[in-house]
């Protein structure tokens, strides 16, 4: 298992890091080349902005479910999921998604491997 810190600390792929309520709190340089979001512009927005549309649902209910109940189902394991460019172009990419507890909130961070080059 990697701790927010391991998967923060990652240069080579897209990195992504969320608070509790799922607002982006940090990303990494390879995210911006990526993604084409610079940090002034997607620090503070939800996730949802880089999950498509029919996703979002799953995302949502997902989030909530092991928010309440602190058991994970899709942690710290390679997802292969789209993400959305700024641009709004998705790709397939492989998540992996890491989270730890404080004592009083969640915080999450994920890498986000695109599987083909654009």
């Amino acid at each position: 298992m990697n701790t927010i810190e391991d998967v923060a600390r990652r240069t080579d792929v897209p990195v992504i890091v969320a608070d509790h309520n799922g607002n982006i709190t940090d990303i990494n340089p390879s995210f911006t080349e990526i993604f084409g979001w610079s940090r002034t512009e997607i620090l503070g927005r939800p996730l949802t902005v880089i999950i498509p549309k029919d996703l979002r649902d799953a995302h949502h209910l997902g989030f909530s479910r092991f928010l309440s109940t602190g058991k994970p189902t899709l942690l710290n394991q390679a997802l292969k999921l789209k993400a959305i460019k700024k641009d709004g172009r998705e790709f397939d990419a492989e998540h992996y998604i890491a989270a730890e507890h404080d004592g009083k909130h969640w915080t999450f961070a994920a890498t986000i491997r695109p599987l083909k080059k654009d």
